[in-house]
């Protein structure tokens, strides 16, 4: 009944188009043109996310004022109460009342800016899959160092004035500390409410709109302030905590969401003396303006005069007059004396951003000593799957030990193919491993992406996930005709997930294709957050997934490259993991918990992405309707096991800086000294001299001090598909425990008791290294399967 009823309403408003194959209703509704909306002409407008205020920008500001006076009265109820569940209750409601409105305008805290040029050699950018391939950057809450995921330029003032060097770089753009203040107070530190987006504010193509979400967030900003200094707000939840019997008696979720909110508090210093808390109010302050300075430096160009480049490689570059702008590495340019160049320019030292990332690291040590922490380390690692910097080294020293012998041979395989394509010049330097890994992936395997596209439309791909998901879950992806105003533009598809018994269990709607002015991110987007209410139903979440696909046209659907469809899969991992938490507070909702353990569920779909199992059940050609040849997906997988271990050194290497410059303070020489000897001892290339590739590490702000969470979230990724789903991936036994020992609890319980429920036994440091090894093996059935 609810299919029919959603399946007609959205076939009504589209141009079919006939195909040699038959697709699902769930597939069609995404290889066809929408062709208008019937209910438009009909309907009561809504308003977005059928929010009836925000049918029109006006909207925006009764929603803030209703949020406002909603704030307000929780705020008495929670400081005139005795301390017990229910204070909980309120501190969680009062959060959900200020995110209903912030999850849709307002921007996402220390999230990473435009990157560095994807696939460099020593780019400090995105972090890379195995196959070296850049890891789309979420937000997930992919912001997330999954590698499209989140990655949005915050407002700042420029760092960079001209130094009258023969590079230099300028910008002209502004600062905005009321936002980025209000997401250090709604957002944990080290929890995933940092990847909430600011939704209409970069996604619609309205600017009324846009403009108006910009005002309410500096509304909202405003009395969050007010909160953040709110010592009897504290002392209320402090009260709760201090009785001993209180808290025996609270249920493990409530006391963990109670001592998270603490955390939340505490990091700021509001339990300090008057004068200390306000020390560590301005080291907030100056911290968030130096964030953004240096965030805003990481993706300047660099400016050099023209002269000193030679001619024949100067239209790689733009030209502003006398001079070259570099705005990245050029890191897949054939021509060895471009990449030579790109990356001295693009990273040569710059004494302003210099200094600021300087100050930077000494003001967040400064507050996290000031708030009891031995340093920031141990500060933003509070709460994480790793619990403190001397696990995290200990696990990056043993990976690195254990790749260090695949990692020699991967560079020796690079400078082998250097020297067959430039004899006279075979030195292996930091801006050969990208260009020279995917010539040799090409040349072993030919899984050249045009050949796969035909297979991988997009409305086979959902067909694909809504199979999985169903097999797994027991849960269904239906698609909703969207009511006159809740979306903001007409190619987004609104998805109802519901289970066979359990019902409706969430929305999420689909933002899949380019427009103009939309961020060129994959992106997963919190909307709503999924509670139990104080009246016993349960608060659905809604969610957004954002990317960035070519429009179908009327003969050819959208059809995705085999990148873009594990990006698809992954995104859907998050969506999952919020559709299918059922927390009873919105603070720990499906994508809120340690930045080490958001992105499990979204890799772990890769695997399923990769698995030929899974694939056959969807990859057929748009045309004819032939299965992908298994023999193809092997190749296709291996491939991504090319160099992978020089990859995998690389983001050890990275880590370990993270970790050294958020350790011990002061540090013991100068950041550009400590990356050259991090870079001998984890890497393996050469540090080039004038170069300082740290001040383009961009996640040193939005990941300071937690960069290892990639690896360790891959790690367990990898330990939960063997352990699982290896065997079978459509196990349903084991997609019903997956789901009751990890999905369902969010951020709501400690992440290594979650992995422990699902593996059945608590992973050691040795299982962390040896799962992230043991994917590098090539797989001898390919070349088996090859050589028939």
């Amino acid at each position: 009944m609810l299919c029919a009823r959603r399946l007609g309403g959205f076939g009504a408003g589209l141009r079919v188009r006939w195909v040699s194959t038959s697709w699902s209703p769930v597939g069609a509704a995404f290889n066809v043109q929408p062709q208008g909306r019937r209910l438009d002409l009909f309907g009561e407008r809504r308003g977005l996310f059928g929010v009836p205020e925000l049918s029109a920008p006006e909207g925006f500001r009764v929603a803030q004022e209703k949020a406002l006076r909603k704030t307000e009265q929780l705020v008495g109820r929670v400081c005139s109460a005795p301390p017990g569940p229910q204070t909980v209750l309120i501190f969680d409601e009062l959060s959900d009342s200020l995110c209903r409105v912030a999850d849709l305008v307002s921007p996402p805290a220390e999230t990473p800016a435009a990157e560095v040029e994807a696939g460099s050699p020593l780019s400090p950018g995105r972090p890379r899959h195995r196959s070296g391939a850049p890891v789309p950057s979420r937000g997930h809450a992919c912001s997330c160092l999954h590698s499209s995921c989140f990655t949005f330029t915050l407002h700042a003032a420029p760092p960079w004035p001209g130094t009258g060097s023969a590079a230099t770089s300028e910008t002209d753009t502004d600062s905005d500390l009321v936002e980025l203040l209000f997401w250090c107070w709604l957002s944990r530190s080290s929890y995933w409410h940092w990847t909430q987006a600011d939704f209409v504010k970069i996604a619609h193509p309205e600017a009324a709109f846009r403009e108006a979400a910009e005002e309410a967030c500096r509304s909202i900003g405003a009395m969050v302030e007010t909160l953040n200094t709110n010592v009897e707000l504290y002392q209320s939840l402090q009260k709760l905590l201090a009785d001993k019997k209180l808290v025996d008696s609270l249920d493990p979720e409530t006391r963990r969401v109670a001592e998270l909110f603490m955390f939340d508090f505490e990091i700021s210093g509001i339990h300090l003396d008057r004068e200390k808390r306000k020390r560590a109010v301005d080291l907030n302050v100056k911290i968030l303006d130096l964030s953004s300075a240096f965030l805003m430096g990481t993706h300047f160009p660099s400016r050099i005069e023209k002269h000193l480049l030679p001619e024949h490689i100067r239209h790689h570059f733009e030209l502003a007059g006398d001079h070259v702008l570099v705005d990245g590495l050029r890191a897949e340019v054939p021509d060895d004396l471009v990449r030579e160049a790109a990356y001295k320019i693009f990273l040569y030292p710059n004494a302003g951003q210099l200094k600021c990332l300087e100050e930077l690291l000494s003001n967040r040590d400064l507050l996290a000593k000031l708030v009891g922490y031995s340093t920031y380390s141990h500060r933003a690692l509070q709460g994480t799957m790793a619990k403190n910097p001397e696990t995290v080294m200990q696990f990056l020293e043993k990976l690195s030990d254990k790749l260090s012998e695949r990692t020699i041979k991967d560079f020796e395989m690079i400078r082998g193919m250097k020297m067959k394509l430039n004899p006279q010049n075979s030195e292996l330097m930091p801006w050969d491993p990208p260009y020279y890994s995917g010539v040799l992936r090409a040349e072993r395997y030919n899984s050249e992406p045009s050949l796969y596209c035909p297979f991988f439309s997009l409305g086979a791909c959902m067909e694909g996930l809504n199979i999985l998901f169903n097999r797994l879950f027991g849960i269904s992806l239906f698609v909703e005709q969207p009511a006159k105003g809740e979306v903001w533009c007409e190619d987004v598809r609104k998805l109802a997930v519901v289970h066979e018994s359990e019902g409706l269990l969430g929305y999420i709607y689909c933002d899949f294709f380019q427009r103009a002015d939309k961020p060129h991110q994959d992106c997963h987007f919190t909307i709503r957050g999924g509670r139990l209410k104080e009246d016993g139903d349960y608060q659905l979440p809604i969610v957004v997934l954002m990317l960035n696909l070519p429009h179908p046209s009327k003969n050819l659907p959208t059809l995705l490259t085999p990148g873009m469809m594990e990006n698809l899969f992954h995104e859907m991992g998050h969506a999952m993991h919020s559709m299918l938490g059922r927390t009873r507070y919105q603070h720990v909702t499906g994508t809120r918990c340690p930045t080490d353990f958001a992105e499990v569920p979204s890799i772990l779909m890769e695997y399923f992405a990769n698995d030929y199992r899974v694939v056959h059940q969807f990859a057929r050609h748009y045309q004819t309707g032939q299965s992908l040849p298994r023999n193809m997906v092997s190749r296709l997988c291996e491939s991504k096991k090319v160099c992978a271990a020089a990859d995998m050194q690389l983001q050890v290497f990275y880590a370990a800086l993270d970790q050294i410059y958020h350790g011990k303070h002061p540090l013991r020489s100068s950041t550009t000294d400590i990356l050259r000897d991090t870079q001998e001892k984890f890497y393996g290339l050469p540090y080039v001299p004038n170069t300082a590739w740290q001040l383009r590490f961009s996640h040193l702000v939005g990941y300071g001090a937690k960069y290892y969470s990639y690896l360790v979230s891959r790690a367990v990724a990898s330990m939960v598909w063997r352990e699982c789903f290896l065997r079978d991936p459509f196990n349903r036994a084991a997609g019903e425990r997956y789901r009751r020992e990890m999905l369902a609890h969010g951020g709501g319980k400690e992440p290594l008791l979650m992995v422990q429920g699902v593996l059945q036994k608590c992973p050691s440091i040795d299982d962390f290294v040896n799962a992230l090894v043991s994917d590098l093996d090539m797989d001898f059935e390919t070349f088996l399967m090859d050589s028939k």
